[in-house]
């Protein structure tokens, strides 16, 4: 695929050749009204959300494994008129869907990523460690709620266009791999977001916020180093030899001495994939797997060839070869002022979900039983759109960060989940198909849905939104692509786990024919009367 789907291209949508005409200004009024009535036609839709949401989350599937969650999903935009088309970048899983009213105006693209986390099973509505299925992924993120929000968003947004004859274009997509950051880059090069005017992107969180500028946290990029030697007896002839491992030990020692010379912003971390088959047999291949971040693509790409060059050294201590393959690969993130601050407007407006006394208390033990620092339960004020501050901190990565160096782009969370817990775990979990995770769908979806009016009926915000991408952005900066024409996504990752537990993982799907929410069917009462964990329970 080498640009957005053809419908949209054949209906002439392009951003830089849109007739005049298309350029018409709605009074504030009406675009109060059109927001008033996608307010309400997302809260039409609650029910939809939530069992978008409980649907994914019982799905609980790996990066480039999102096999259920991709079929399901296009199959509810599929029923509701959208074109889509699959397979898109290289990625079995990757998708987009696309539905078009009139000729002219903007196109839209909303994505939010799709998958889960390895050994993150847990029961939902419990707030200890409870798995689902003992060592199987889960959604110890919350990945499990994007795109509910913006399934739910797209839909009362469409249903105003046709009533309303607002012409454009919404194209729905999926992060794919987004935990191994590797999807979203081959997105971009086989032109996915090309011609589009803005992506407006979804991520939980535990508050209701956007943001613009460089932000915190790093773009990285993810390396796969394969040594070769050969084998021999490890007791008997190891003089023939030559191992591989130990040019995988030798690149780690020689990286971690590094560090102390490089930036302290920088984070970097790696894990031995295949470290030999047995001690007695001198190990003739061996892999170990990087994670190089930086907070600027000339840092990003300097510590990557110092990767490389530890990796060739290895190689010439133990008269091994070194080959190498990027997996994955994230920009730097840079979000569009304007686009944020429309946002903004609209999150003011939507305001954060009314908690009950009982989801609080939820909320509470949850945080106390995982140790948090602190136990103030759920967000109860909205976060201040701030400025970026001149040095952002140093931090994760997101391949959200490619995208917007590509189009003008802003990321929205929504509060589906906890404050204060550790992130990439099962705790995150705990909360992704309870109430408080369906009011924080429905709230991002309002957002979102009230977003999309803006950018259909206000053409100096896409002006201005395409201003300060050409102008501020990118204006010395522009985007440096880590992945090559010829590199190619990683497919076959978590393919081995994915098999090892999916068939006791479809056993728990959801059934909304059956069960009104995943809770019911999984028998968790709500809401939770015993918050405390059983005796000798400790954290793991």
């Amino acid at each position: 695929m080498k640009n957005l789907p053809a419908a949209v291209l054949a209906a002439g949508l392009l951003c830089s050749a849109a007739p005049a005409a298309l350029a018409q200004s709605y009074p504030a009024a009406k675009i109060a009204s059109l927001k008033s009535s996608a307010q309400a036609g997302v809260e039409s839709r609650a029910k939809l959300a939530q069992q978008m949401n409980d649907q994914i989350f019982s799905y609980g599937e790996l990066a480039f494994q999102e096999v259920e969650t991709s079929k399901y999903v296009t199959g509810v935009l599929e029923a509701n008129g959208f074109k889509v088309e699959r397979g898109v970048a290289g990625l079995p899983t990757g998708w987009t869907a696309t539905w078009t009213h009139g000729s002219g105006g903007p196109v839209i693209v909303l994505g939010s990523d799709i998958d889960g986390i390895p050994k993150a099973s847990q029961k939902p509505g419990v707030p200890w460690h409870d798995p689902l299925v003992a060592g199987a992924p889960g959604h110890g993120e919350g990945h499990n709620s994007g795109q509910a929000v913006n399934v739910v968003a797209a839909l009362a947004v469409k249903d105003l266009m046709e009533k309303n004859d607002i012409a454009g274009t919404l194209v729905l997509w999926p992060g794919v791999a987004e935990e191994l950051v590797a999807g979203k880059a081959y997105m971009v090069r086989d032109g996915v977001f090309k011609n589009a005017d803005v992506a407006l992107f979804t991520h939980v969180g535990s508050n209701l916020g956007t943001g613009w500028g460089a932000t915190s946290g790093t773009g990285l990029v993810s390396v796969e180093y394969t040594f070769k030697g050969a084998a021999a007896h490890s007791a008997g002839s190891p003089w023939r030899g030559r191992s591989a491992l130990d040019a995988v030990e030798l690149m780690n020692m020689g990286w971690n001495m590094r560090r102390e010379h490089l930036r302290p912003e920088q984070r970097s971390h790696y894990v031995i994939t295949d470290g030999g088959d047995q001690p007695n047999v001198v190990p003739s291949t061996a892999t170990v797997w990087y994670y190089f971040r930086e907070q600027t693509f000339d840092g990003i790409r300097k510590n990557y060839e110092i990767g490389n060059a530890m990796a060739e050294g290895a190689a010439k201590m133990t008269d091994t070869t070194a080959s190498w393959r990027i997996l994955g690969t994230a920009a730097p993130r840079h979000f569009n002022r304007p686009l944020a601050e429309a946002a903004k407007a609209n999150i003011d407006k939507v305001g954060l979900p009314k908690w009950t006394a009982d989801e609080q208390a939820f909320a509470k033990a949850v945080q106390k039983n995982l140790g948090s620092a602190t136990q103030k339960g759920l967000a109860t004020e909205l976060d201040k759109l701030e400025a970026p501050v001149e040095k952002p901190a140093s931090g994760g990565s997101d391949d959200i960060g490619d995208i917007s160096w590509t189009l003008p782009t802003i990321t929205v969370v929504y509060p589906a989940n906890i404050p204060d817990l550790p992130g990439h775990h099962w705790a995150n979990a705990i909360s992704m198909a309870t109430p408080i995770a369906h009011k924080g769908v429905v709230a991002g979806s309002k957002v979102i849905a009230m977003t999309m009016v803006d950018v259909l009926t206000e053409p100096a915000l896409r002006k201005n939104a395409k201003d300060y991408f050409v102008n501020v952005q990118t204006k010395t900066q522009k985007y440096v692509p880590m992945i090559g024409p010829n590199d190619k996504p990683a497919i076959e990752i978590n393919s081995e786990v994915m098999a090892r537990y999916r068939p006791q993982m479809r056993e728990l799907y959801y059934d909304p024919a059956r069960y009104p929410t995943y809770l019911e069917q999984l028998g968790v009462k709500w809401p939770v009367t015993d918050l405390t964990p059983p005796a000798g329970y400790k954290v793991d």
